[in-house]
């Protein structure tokens, strides 16, 4: 893979170096913190309980419409 420089300000590189183990690359670093995000994006995304509604409501929605 081409490897390229990006420039940052030395807080913050210190900052993604807290997240490392020793000895570890700043670029595995960033990978491992995208992995996690990536992942936390996808699970608020599934958990997300906007326009929904619970099994009780949709029940009694299903009752009203196809009555047995």
């Amino acid at each position: 893979m081409e490897q390229t420089t990006i420039a940052l300000p030395k807080p913050l590189k210190q900052e993604i170096g807290e997240f490392g183990f020793k000895g570890e690359k700043y670029s595995d670093i960033l990978v491992r913190l995208l992995k996690s995000a990536k992942e936390r994006q996808l699970q608020e995304l599934l958990m997300d309980e906007t326009n929904t509604i619970s099994i009780g409501e949709a029940r009694e929605r299903l009752n009203k419409k196809w009555p047995r």
